[in-house]
């Protein structure tokens, strides 16, 4: 288990290091942010790290591509992440780690964002493609890792668990009517639904975009 945090459209160091503070318990072996403030392009990313595959710093996170154009936070468990990694050294990609993180960002790279049909695993990840201005969030099919967002106006906020989100404090804290009928009805919320109406979550099996591409979402 691990925690990722991250907000889109705004390069603000002080409040992403608080977001990903508040998820310490989902990594206590390292922890990493980096910000990003491009022409149009700014972003901040967190992430908290369980170390369990590759223990060294090779597997420190936010983690990059070698020219750092493509770069990423993890959550989760590849488990066929051996047959992809020979796959992409057959097709010429360079690792520096045995991470399961490594094989995401080459995996996108000889693939597209498409290459989340091949994963075989329990995820939640954020990847951003300075290239194309592009963010994606995407969740395992079964909803097994958590990912959170808010949106306000150009900014969105990401985090695995909502108190990160609670670090804004534009982020009201009114209670969604329609969630709590249901937890009430039924002890859950339905997707995309938080007790929070300002909060939502990422479904499973999809890939959320933000940026350039304007692809709002898709399944897989």
């Amino acid at each position: 288990m691990c925690g990722i945090a991250g907000i889109w459209g705004e390069a603000n160091e002080e409040l992403i290091r608080r977001m990903t503070e508040m998820v310490s318990h989902r990594g206590p072996d390292d922890r990493g942010v980096r910000v990003f403030n491009q022409p149009g392009q700014a972003i901040s990313l967190g992430h908290r790290r369980l170390s369990i595959i590759d223990l060294s710093a090779a597997g420190h996170q936010p983690m990059s591509n070698e020219d750092e154009t493509i770069w990423i936070v993890f959550n989760g468990e590849i488990y066929n992440f051996p047959e992809l990694r020979k796959s992409l050294l057959a097709a010429g990609h360079h690792f520096r780690s045995r991470t399961d993180t490594e094989v995401l960002i080459h995996g996108y790279e000889e693939w597209g964002i498409e290459f989340v049909n091949r994963l075989n695993g329990i995820f939640a990840f954020a990847l951003w493609d300075s290239r194309r201005g592009s963010l994606y969030l995407t969740r395992d099919r079964y909803g097994v890792k958590p990912l959170y967002y808010w949106k306000q106006g150009p900014r969105l906020l990401f985090a695995s668990e909502i108190k990160s989100l609670l670090c804004d404090p534009d982020l009201g804290r009114e209670v969604d009517p329609e969630a709590l009928l249901a937890y009430v009805k039924f002890r859950y919320c339905p997707e995309p639904l938080t007790l929070f109406s300002r909060v939502r979550r990422v479904p499973p099996a999809r890939v959320m975009t933000s940026g350039a591409e304007g692809v709002p979402s898709q399944c897989f």
